[in-house]
């Protein structure tokens, strides 16, 4: 490891920020580098422009990664090197208001009866059921199974924050069934990783990917026509919740969202509410 990243991860770690983030701004930046063939701190700020340029006009990057892409590199500039550089505050990544793809509880059930591992069925079946993220039903360990409140504690979630969410009972069944087939003292879903180790003396969790990549290849073999994800399904969960009358600040603390603005957002997913709001109108439009 170079000095200069060496130099960059600890001005990181020093504003707080998380190892994902972290990641996130280095490969931002190790990217620029290996762009221009040379070290970052020898690039000008011209050469920062064009390279914006080609993110945004030749590989086409989506808003969110442009912003990851800036957000890192302006970090390196700004606070590992010292310069404040124009360029860095004029570049802004169109901003995007997509709404989420949504899955009804059959057509979630169906994906993931067609997961064929007891195991990755098991952890997609725990992040759909508590609106999880991902990495969060991976990570999941055994402390943080509370059956006598029946509810999970997720630590150091988005934001580094801990949370609280509500346990089904046939969630919590799943996992004690799977649990048993390894008995790791610390994880629940632990990695034989590529030596096929003992699944009890694992210290590593599943990776993230590997379930991406089931999910993925479950939604093919389904046919459902759409472009859903694993995040899909913490999208599905809070959409079902608020269809069945849970309050919304209640899934708001559910999901660990800072602002009610985010969980807001389901309210324009639900079918129920786009009946009752149709409803209402035509009977208001009904003398016209």
């Amino acid at each position: 490891m170079t000095q200069l990243r060496q130099r960059m991860i600890e001005c990181l770690q020093l504003r707080g920020l998380s190892e994902r983030t972290q990641e996130s701004y280095v490969q931002a930046v190790r990217q620029l580098a290996e762009h221009y063939h040379k070290s970052p701190d020898l690039i000008t700020e011209e050469e920062l422009r064009q390279y914006f340029l080609h993110l945004k006009n030749v590989k086409k990057y989506a808003s969110s990664s442009l912003t990851i892409a800036l957000c890192g590199i302006k970090f390196f500039f700004e606070q590992t090197l010292h310069k404040q550089w124009p360029v860095l505050n004029f570049i802004r990544p169109p901003q995007e208001k997509k709404l989420p793809v949504i899955l009804s509880a059959e057509e979630v059930h169906k994906l993931l009866g067609l997961v064929k591992v007891p195991a990755y069925r098991i952890c997609l079946s725990t992040i759909y059921s508590c609106g999880l993220r991902l990495q969060e039903g991976t990570q999941l360990q055994v402390q943080d199974i509370d059956s006598s409140r029946m509810v999970l504690h997720i630590r150091c979630g988005k934001g580094s924050k801990d949370r609280y969410v509500p346990l089904p009972l046939r969630t919590l069944e799943l996992l004690r069934q799977h649990w048993i087939t390894h008995r790791n003292p610390a994880l629940i879903f632990p990695s034989p990783g590529q030596t096929r180790s003992d699944l009890s003396k694992s210290t590593l969790p599943i990776p993230p990917s590997t379930i991406q990549k089931v999910f993925k290849a479950a939604l093919l073999e389904s046919r459902l026509n759409k472009r859903a994800s694993v995040h899909t399904l913490r999208h599905s969960w809070a959409t079902q919740l608020l269809e069945a009358g849970v309050n919304l600040r209640l899934i708001q603390e559910y999901l660990g969202h800072s602002s009610p603005a985010t969980t807001s957002l389901y309210t324009h997913l639900t079918v129920k509410a786009e009946q009752l709001a149709t409803d209402a109108i035509n009977r208001l439009m009904t003398d016209l």
